[in-house]
């Protein structure tokens, strides 16, 4: 029967769904030592990026290639990511610990979470997609978010979405372990690539 072709929509959904299933199960396995989850993080996504176009081809023997292209890169990303993150927490456990709650704390934790997703929310699929110094990734990742600040607003609602989703109950829990990090990073992919190409246009495919 046609629904069951290979050329059919459910066909290719559970094609796309088992994909991201293998990827999810990659990103958790070559993130476990913890020191490596930005190499696997921007792994998944040169992944990802692929799969958003249906040009992905062999998703371990992939994944284990930009694992070890981009180790250098992901592993200092990841640093600065794990600094943003655990300045940002230290800031509002102040918030709140301090007597009256100093509203000053409050907005420099608000304005450092804004920077920190400006200059992180595309510095991985950039590194995964691009050759370039850390510096210029992380100020592109900035400039595009200045740039598309709408689709990086929706981008961010979907994410918050799907994260509350998969921790709204027992089993959505599940899901969230089964395929959650890989959801989020090809729903980060997806629309990185979209942005990316719009980019290479205006500069002419370069």
């Amino acid at each position: 029967m046609k629904f069951f072709s290979v050329d059919s929509p459910l066909y290719r959904f559970l094609s796309k769904l088992l994909d991201v299933i293998k990827l999810n199960f990659l990103w958790i396995l070559f993130s476990i030592p913890l020191l490596t989850v930005g190499a696997s993080t921007v792994a998944a996504m040169s992944v990802a990026l692929k799969m958003a176009d249906d040009e992905e081809g062999y998703i371990g023997r992939d994944f284990i290639k930009a694992f070890k292209a981009n180790w250098k890169q992901g592993t200092a990303l990841w640093g600065i990511t794990a600094a943003a993150l655990y300045a940002i927490y230290l800031d509002f456990q102040f918030f709140e610990a301090l007597e009256g709650n100093p509203i000053l704390f409050l907005i420099v934790g608000i304005a450092s979470s804004v920077l920190a997703v400006s200059a992180l929310l595309y510095s991985y699929p950039l590194v995964a997609r691009y050759e370039n110094t850390l510096f210029r990734t992380i100020n592109n990742s900035i400039d595009i978010t200045r740039k598309y600040v709408g689709r990086t607003l929706l981008l961010s609602v979907i994410l918050a979405a799907e994260y509350i989703l998969f921790q709204f109950n027992t089993t959505m829990l599940f899901f969230g372990i089964l395929l959650g990090p890989g959801f989020m990073i090809y729903t980060v992919a997806s629309c990185s690539k979209r942005i990316f190409l719009l980019i290479e246009k205006e500069n002419g495919g370069a």
